[in-house]
């Protein structure tokens, strides 16, 4: 299938509008009816409902949206690859929920380029059914999240368990209040455990899905939030902020995800790589 059809149905679906569309594929108004009247013939289903006031996706268009996404991911890494193919043997795209970043795979990617600068990398931030998906359609090579759903035809295997902690930036002769509580989403399994631990917090005045960056508001601002272990420590140490006695703790493991039928030669510096890094992580936390 011309991927220019797949290309041309997602801008109609963003926009709402064959004529908004055009404009932004900077194509005539025809040329995009023509596109999309081809991909419904193709596919035999209509994927528009028509009307003065634009064009809304039928279910047959639900449905192939995401595949469409998928083609248009598929044939961007294609084109990257290939674009890479004369400086680098190889190109890993790695994803993983966005907490797994600071203070362990950033680190890891470091390190792996030093070992490996012959393989290229793309790295990309998603909720775990992004990554779930993206591994399906093949564009990326692994992933790494918290409690995986196993994707067919992939392994998933245990790194490391992730802690959770409370810390907070207020001073320790102030009393704590659910005014200054920060809920920074650390994803569903967090969302449901951290309400039925703390029910009286179901509607904290801020809440964020910003991941580790959240850290900021808390050195800036007298404020209390969960974050992963690794990611305070630092700042504990430099009495930044500091953990309140009996406060309750989540734990989480963490999982890598890669295919079954892989190039043992690349993948298996990968992975050994992100074991090793593991292995010291669980090791220096076991120390404290």
């Amino acid at each position: 299938m011309d991927i220019n059809l797949a290309r041309t149905f997602l801008m109609v679906a963003e926009t709402g509008s064959f004529i908004e569309a055009a404009e932004k594929l900077n194509i005539t108004q025809s040329t995009v009816s023509a596109r999309i009247k081809g991909l419904e013939e193709l596919l035999g289903r209509p994927l528009f409902e028509r009307s003065k006031s634009g064009a809304d996706l039928t279910a047959a268009g639900e449905q192939f949206r995401k595949h469409a996404l998928a083609l248009v991911r598929v044939w961007q890494r294609a084109q990257l690859e290939v674009s890479l193919a004369d400086q680098h043997r190889d190109h890993l795209a790695i994803g993983a929920t966005v907490g797994l970043w600071q203070g362990f795979l950033l680190k890891w990617i470091a390190k792996m380029r030093a070992t490996a600068p012959d393989i290229a990398v793309s790295a990309i931030s998603a909720p775990s059914s992004v990554l779930t998906q993206r591994l399906i359609e093949g564009t990326l090579d692994l992933a790494v999240m918290y409690r995986p759903i196993q994707p067919p035809g992939h392994v998933v295997e245990h790194l490391f368990d992730e802690e959770f902690v409370l810390v907070t930036s207020a001073k320790p002769s102030g009393r704590r209040g659910t005014s200054e509580y920060v809920f920074v989403d650390w994803g569903p399994d967090f969302q449901q455990d951290h309400a039925a631990a703390y029910p009286e917090l179901a509607s904290p005045g801020l809440h964020l899905d910003l991941g580790s960056i959240s850290i900021e508001y808390l050195l800036s601002n007298e404020a209390s939030a969960y974050f992963p272990a690794r990611i305070v420590k630092p700042h504990i140490a430099r009495g930044r902020l500091r953990q309140p006695k009996r406060a309750r703790r989540f734990v989480y493991p963490v999982y890598m995800v890669y295919p079954e039928a892989r190039d043992e030669e690349t993948y298996e510096l990968i992975i050994h790589g992100l074991r090793s890094a593991a292995g010291r992580f669980s090791r220096a936390a076991a120390s404290e």
